[in-house]
């Protein structure tokens, strides 16, 4: 089932910014800013206690298919899918991760969470290569044409300023004009937002 509780309760858990809010992240309202201790009524009284080898890789794991909204299944098959290709398992897995159709929307800057680019996708609103998908787990390509459509442009006219200044990955960019983007290549291990270990989660599904 997936978890629709409040998502800064999921950054309290594991101790760290996971960035499941957009904006919010960024200000001094972030829970885990004001609230720096497990969530919960015995929160403040715990202490994060040292953790074994095993409980680090359920923790990296945790983190990981909490930022892109995964349930186990589709995370292991994500696991699965990256072992059984040749090549670097971690790099394989986190370009899997990636190249979801929703975190594109994310890192082009066009939503503020992954969260509210999955509502995009799932509504109908986004474009690839001039063919609506509303299927969020999309894998996208190396030189796909992501766009919204006419009127979830407009509605995003007033923050096209802030689009502007977005940080992007160098593996994707973005036509201001008409809020075009493009898939230029696969990411890097270096294009990936570091807010998880890929190694201990390998060693998780290796048991």
């Amino acid at each position: 089932m997936r978890n629709t509780g409040p998502k800064c309760r999921n950054c309290r858990r594991e101790g760290t910014k996971l960035f499941l809010k957009g904006a919010k992240c960024f200000t001094a309202k972030c829970p885990i800013s004001r609230r720096p201790y497990p969530p919960g009524v015995h929160g403040p009284a715990q202490t994060r206690a040292k953790i074994t080898g095993f409980g680090t890789q359920l923790r990296e794991k945790q983190k990981a298919k909490r930022v892109y909204g995964l349930m186990e299944r589709q995370f292991s098959n994500y696991v699965a899918e990256a072992t059984g290709t040749a090549g670097n398992t971690a790099e394989r897995l986190q370009q899997l991760l990636e190249m979801r159709l929703d975190n594109v929307i994310y890192r082009l800057g066009l939503a503020t969470s992954r969260s509210e680019a999955r509502q995009l996708v799932g509504h109908g609103k986004v474009k690839i290569n001039g063919k609506k998908l509303d299927i969020a787990s999309y894998q996208v390509e190396v030189n796909d044409e992501v766009t919204l459509t006419a009127d979830a442009v407009d509605a995003l006219g007033k923050r096209t300023e802030q689009i502007a200044k977005q940080d992007r990955p160098a593996w994707l960019h973005l036509e201001m004009k008409g809020l075009v983007g493009k898939v230029l290549s696969k990411p890097g291990v270096k294009d990936v937002e570091q807010l998880y270990d890929v190694t201990p989660i390998i060693e998780y599904y290796s048991r």
